[in-house]
């Protein structure tokens, strides 16, 4: 698996405030997602390196359930850019009870 020896990181490391990348499609992003995520799609982060936030240390990547955003993580390891897995996704996010938001009011993970 060419994602094994990719950096991964608990949500139990972060808070709710924590600056996020995620990497899910607009759908998913729309029903549920962290406060202070940054939204950029899995298929258009070539392009938009530019707009990844800037953080102290790794970058957090999260999608669903941790399988795009091990993606992201290596092709931006490929790039120069430091970046962490966060395992389980927004599914586990949701699970660790962390703060959801999203455009209709009733956050969820689709």
């Amino acid at each position: 698996d060419e994602f094994v020896n990719l950096r991964q990181t608990s949500v139990h490391t972060f808070g709710d405030d924590a600056v996020l990348l995620d990497v899910r499609e607009p759908a998913e992003w729309t029903a549920g997602h962290a406060p202070n995520a940054v939204h950029i799609p899995l298929g258009q982060l070539p392009e938009r390196l530019d707009d990844l936030p800037a953080v102290p240390g790794a970058l957090p990547v999260v999608c669903r359930s941790g399988v795009r955003s091990a993606q992201a993580v290596a092709y931006l390891a490929d790039h120069g850019i430091e970046a962490t897995n966060v395992a389980g996704g927004m599914q586990a996010w949701e699970e660790a009870g962390r703060a959801l938001v999203s455009d209709s009011g009733h956050p969820r993970i689709l």
